[in-house]
C-alpha cells in the first residue's frame, strides 16, 4: 500500500436536492473543493477521475481509502432549494473508520463562490491539525463569474465532457458556448471549449486542422484573461506537441502547468509521457509515481503506466495492463494500438494482425491499421503481402497531413534495414512538422536504427532540451532559532497557564491568535520544534487532564465518557482512539492498572 501521509480523497457530494438534474451542481462543488485543496502542497488529493468511481459507494469507507491510497476521505451532500443551498461535509480518518470533522452551511446561492473558498478553507485547516504542517492561502476559491448562469451552464458543460464521447462533447460545446454568451470572459468556459475541440481533433471526430486551430484560439484567449490558468497552459503543451512537432516548448508549457497546480494529473502524466519518449525513464517514473498517486483508477493515467512498460520493453508487463484496460472499455484506441506494438514486440505477428480487425469500425483510424500491417508482414518476412503494404503506406504518407502514415514509413523503413531511406524519410516529414514522429522515433520498433550515429544527431533535433522537471528549493524556515525558541515558551507556558485544551472548539488558527502568531507559522512551530501536528499536541493534554480527573476519587460518580468532555474531547471515538494511542491501553485498562476502581 503507499504511504498515504498528507493524501485526502474528496468523494462526489451527494445530491439532496428534490431535483435529481441538480447532479451537476454536487459535481461542480465536489470539483471546486478538489481544486482548491489540489492547490496546497504537499497535500495530495485525489483527482475526480478517481474519486468519482466511488460516486453513491457502497463500499465501507475503509476499503475505498485503501483503493485509492489515501488516509482521509471527505464526503458531503448538498441541497439546493430556489436560490438556497445547504452544504455538509465530515472528514474520515478512514484506517482507524472515525469522524473527526463535520460541519453543515446554509447560504444563498449568489455567494457559491465565497461558499466553495470557506469550506476549503476550513477544510484545509482541519487537514492542517490533523495531518502536519502546511502553508495556507488566505484565499482558495477565486470567484470565476458574476453570472451565475453562466457558471451553471459551465458546470454542465463539464459534466458532460467528462464521459468522453462525441455525442456528449457536441453537448458540452453548446453549453460552454452559452455560457460565453453570458459571461464573455469566463476563463473556464474558454479553456473548456479549447479541450473540447482538442479532444475531437485528437480522435478524428472533426476535421483535425480545424479543430486544433479553434482550441488555440480558445486557448490564447482564456490566457488573455488569466495567465495563472494550469488548463490554457496544459493546452498550449498540448498545442505545441500535436500541432508544432515542438517538445521543448510541450516541456516548458506542461512544467507551467504544474508550476501553477501541483497535482494536476493530466499534466503530470503527459510530463511523464514526454519524458518517456526522450529518453529520461527516471524522471518520467517521477511524475507517473505522481500520477498515480493522485489519480489511481483513471484509465488515462493506467494507459501511461502500461505504455512506460512497453516503452522500457516489458511488453508483458504492459499486455496484462492493456488489456485490463480493454476489458474496461472496449473504444480504447489507444489500448488497441499499443497492444499490437507488444504483440510485434513479442514476435506474435499473426495474433497482432487477428487483434487489429477487433477494432470497431468507428474508432479505427486507416493509418494506424496500415502502418501495423505492413510491420507484421514484414517483422515475419511475409516479403509479397509486406511489398504491398508497403507500397499503399507509401502513397498514404506523400500527404503532408496523413501524420500517422509518416511515422509508420519511418518504422517500415527500419525494419526493412533501410536506414538511408529511414533517415531521408525522417529529414522531409520533420519540415511537414508531422507530430506523431516524435512517438515513432524512439518507439522500441524503431530500434534496428538505435547504433547508427544519425539516430543520435536526430534524437537531439526532435527531443531538444526539455524544461526543468520541476524540483523546488527547500523554504526557509518561518521563523528563525532565536524566535522559534521563544514562541515555543511562550506556547507551551500559554498550554499551562490558561488550559485552552478544554474547549472542545480549539482550532489551530484560535490558538495562533491567543499567542498573537500567524497559523502558518504556528503550524510550523509545532512540526519543526515539536515533531506533533496540532491534534496530536492538544489531545495529549486532554488526554494527561482526563488522568488526573480519573484517578481523583472525588470524580468516581462521573462517567468516563463525562471526563472526556470535562477534558476537552467532543466524541467518544477521538477520545479512545488518541487515550489508546498515547498510552496503548484503553481508559478503563488504563485505569485498572493504576488502582482505581472507577
Amino acid at each position: 500500500m503507499p504511504n498515504t501521509e498528507y493524501t485526502i480523497a474528496v468523494l462526489p457530494f451527494a445530491n439532496r436536492s428534490p431535483d435529481p438534474e441538480q447532479g451537476y451542481f454536487c459535481d461542480g462543488i465536489t470539483e471546486e473543493i478538489i481544486n482548491a485543496l489540489a492547490g496546497i502542497e504537499p497535500l495530495r488529493v485525489t483527482s475526480r477521475t478517481s474519486s468519482f468511481q466511488f460516486k453513491n459507494p457502497k463500499r465501507p469507507l475503509r476499503e475505498i481509502a485503501r483503493e485509492l491510497g489515501v488516509a482521509v476521505i471527505l464526503e458531503g451532500s448538498v441541497r439546493l432549494r430556489g436560490k438556497t443551498v445547504r452544504i455538509s461535509a465530515q472528514l474520515v480518518q478512514a484506517e482507524e473508520d472515525f469522524y473527526f470533522w463535520s460541519e453543515s452551511w446554509d447560504r444563498q446561492l449568489d455567494d457559491i463562490f465565497a461558499i466553495q473558498d470557506e469550506i476549503s478553507l476550513l477544510i484545509a485547516e482541519k487537514l492542517r491539525e490533523q495531518f502536519g504542517h502546511f502553508e495556507i492561502e488566505e484565499q482558495l476559491v477565486r470567484p470565476q463569474t458574476e453570472s451565475l448562469d453562466a457558471y451553471a451552464c459551465s458546470l454542465k458543460a463539464r459534466y458532460y465532457f467528462n464521459k468522453w464521447n462525441p455525442e456528449d462533447a457536441e453537448q458540452a460545446r453548446q453549453l460552454y458556448e452559452k455560457a460565453l454568451e453570458l459571461a464573455p470572459r469566463h476563463t473556464e468556459s474558454l479553456v473548456g471549449l479549447a479541450d473540447v475541440y482538442g479532444f475531437l481533433a485528437t480522435t478524428e471526430f472533426m476535421d483535425r486542422t480545424e479543430g486544433w486551430q479553434k482550441a488555440a484560439a480558445y486557448t490564447q484567449q482564456a490566457l488573455q484573461l488569466n495567465q495563472h490558468s494550469p488548463g490554457a497552459h496544459y493546452q498550449l503543451a498540448n498545442l505545441a506537441f500535436f500541432t508544432d512537432c515542438d517538445f521543448r516548448q510541450a516541456c516548458i508549457h506542461t512544467q507551467s502547468a504544474l508550476d501553477i497546480r501541483p497535482n494536476y494529473p493530466e499534466a503530470r502524466q503527459f510530463m511523464a509521457f514526454l519524458h518517456t519518449l526522450e529518453g529520461q525513464p527516471e524522471l518520467a517514473s517521477r511524475h507517473l509515481s505522481h500520477a498515480l498517486m493522485i489519480d489511481p483508477l483513471s484509465p488515462e493515467t493506467l494507459f501511461y503506466k502500461a505504455y512506460f512498460d512497453y516503452r522500457q520493453r516489458d511488453y508483458a508487463g504492459a499486455l496484462r495492463q492493456l488489456e485490463h484496460l480493454l476489458r474496461q472499455n472496449p473504444r480504447n484506441l489507444p489500448a488497441y494500438i499499443t497492444k499490437c506494438y507488444c504483440l510485434l514486440k513479442l514476435h506474435r505477428y499473426q495474433d497482432a494482425l487477428d487483434f487489429l480487425g477487433q477494432v470497431p469500425d468507428e474508432i479505427a483510424v486507416a493509418g494506424d491499421g496500415l502502418g501495423i500491417t505492413c510491420l507484421a508482414h514484414t517483422l515475419s518476412g511475409k516479403t509479397e503481402e509486406a511489398g504491398q503494404a508497403f507500397a499503399e503506406l507509401q502513397r498514404m504518407a506523400d500527404s503532408p497531413h496523413a501524420f500517422q502514415a509518416h511515422s509508420y514509413l519511418f518504422l517500415a523503413y527500419a525494419n526493412q534495414h533501410q536506414p538511408d531511406a529511414a533517415f531521408d524519410w525522417l529529414e522531409k516529414a520533420m519540415q511537414w512538422k508531422s507530430s506523431v514522429l516524435l512517438l515513432g522515433f524512439s518507439d522500441p520498433l524503431s530500434e534496428p536504427l538505435w547504433q547508427d550515429p544519425r539516430y543520435a544527431r536526430f534524437q537531439k533535433q526532435l527531443y531538444r532540451r526539455s524544461a526543468p522537471s520541476g524540483s523546488k528549493p527547500d523554504k526557509s524556515p518561518l521563523l528563525d532559532e532565536d524566535s522559534a525558541a521563544g514562541f515555543r515558551e511562550l506556547l507551551l507556558a500559554y498550554m499551562e497557564s490558561d488550559t485552552p485544551y478544554l474547549s472542545p472548539s480549539l482550532s489551530l488558527r484560535e490558538l495562533a491568535g491567543r499567542i498573537e502568531l500567524h497559523p502558518n507559522k504556528l503550524s510550523w512551530l509545532l512540526n519543526e520544534t515539536l515533531q506533533q501536528n496540532f491534534n496530536t499536541f492538544v489531545n495529549r493534554y486532554r488526554v494527561e487532564h482526563f488522568k488526573r480527573l480519573a484517578l481523583d476519587p472525588a470524580n468516581h460518580h462521573i462517567s468516563l465518557l463525562g471526563l472526556a468532555y470535562e477534558s476537552g474531547f467532543n466524541s467518544k471515538t477521538v477520545f479512545n482512539t488518541y487515550f489508546k494511542k498515547e498510552t496503548g491501553l484503553s481508559p478503563r485498562a488504563y485505569l485498572q492498572q493504576n488502582g482505581s476502581d472507577l
